[in-house]
């Protein structure tokens, strides 16, 4: 399956559940009222798409039916084009140090899949010709350090780790004087899940990466906030709380093929200006993908919506 096939699959349930309810709003009059501005506008913040997005769109709607009327106004077509346009400046590319290694650290909080994007981030810089090493350094989760040393045998990707409940900056440390001797590229850092309203654990990766910096000048290079899609708009709360603690540089955005609640990705990159950087849309460990704004949301959440102001009827095309 191709990414544009990915994509498409991924995002099926927010598309579906946008469309349904844009399609319900509309198809009940052509004219466009009070009340159904009110009710396209609570669709929006219902698919995620945060408040500042849902105000853009439905400006963007009204001015649309003010200089054409309802005839022929597709509003799925102006919602997409108001995304994309927030989402021009989206640089999906990882940072590189001027020389020498590349060090990303994976935050976030517990169960997003911090392990499993560090891993098929380290595949994927290999799958491009360059080396990586992965730094167990969760080592407070139990199985943490075993899973990130199965996908690094399943991989053939080099992982250095420590003991259980072993000091992370310990670990950080030793794995970027292991990825040097190895002359790798890259080193990826899966951190401990941390809630990010615990004081003293968010001071703790404060820590972590002050230690990286000492051992590497400009370390961490990347910090990759990865976020589960199915929370919706707490991802939004978590993004603001890791970026004061940890000036973030993007995201990465998991389980994206299992929600209604992608448009969170749209929320999240309007209010704090971070890069999507990936989207994880499935369990293999190429299903996690650079986020290209520019082809795959235009060609895939795109529905055409027209109204037929004489039978309040709507030809609804997928």
């Amino acid at each position: 399956m191709g990414l544009f096939e990915k994509f498409k699959a991924g995002l099926q349930k927010t598309h579906a559940k946008l469309a349904h309810e844009i399609k319900r709003v509309i198809t009940r009059s052509p004219k466009l009222t009070g009340q159904s501005l009110e009710e396209l506008e609570a669709a929006l913040i219902a698919a995620d798409l945060g408040m500042p997005m849902t105000t853009q769109i439905i400006a963007a709607v009204k001015r649309a039916y003010e200089t054409q009327g309802g005839a022929g106004l597709d509003v799925f077509a102006i919602a997409t084009a108001e995304v994309e346009k927030s989402l021009a400046s989206n640089q999906s590319a990882l940072r590189k140090a001027d020389s020498g290694l590349t060090v990303i650290s994976i935050v976030g909080v517990n169960g997003t899949g911090k392990t499993t994007t560090a891993a098929k981030l380290a595949w994927l810089i290999q799958s491009r010709g360059e080396t990586a090493v992965l730094a167990a350094c969760d080592t407070f989760r139990a199985a943490a350090i075993e899973q990130l040393k199965l996908w690094g045998q399943r991989l053939k990707i080099t992982v250095i780790a420590g003991a259980d409940k072993a000091d992370p900056a310990s670990v950080a440390h030793d794995a970027i004087t292991a990825a040097n001797a190895r002359h790798a590229q890259y080193l990826f850092v899966d951190t401990a899940g941390r809630l990010h309203t615990k004081h003293n654990l968010m001071q703790e990766l404060q820590k972590l990466h002050r230690v990286m910096g000492k051992q590497s000048p400009g370390a961490p290079h990347e910090v990759l906030l990865v976020l589960d899609a199915t929370t919706g708009m707490n991802a939004l709360n978590q993004a603001r709380e890791f970026h004061k603690t940890v000036p973030l540089t993007g995201l990465v955005v998991t389980k994206l093929d299992g929600t209604s609640k992608g448009g969170m990705v749209v929320a999240i990159q309007k209010e704090l200006g971070l890069p999507i950087k990936f989207i994880g849309l499935g369990e293999q460990a190429d299903d996690l993908q650079p986020f290209d704004p520019g082809s795959s949301p235009r060609r895939c959440l795109k529905v055409e919506l027209h109204l037929h102001p004489s039978s309040k009827s709507v030809t609804f095309r997928p």
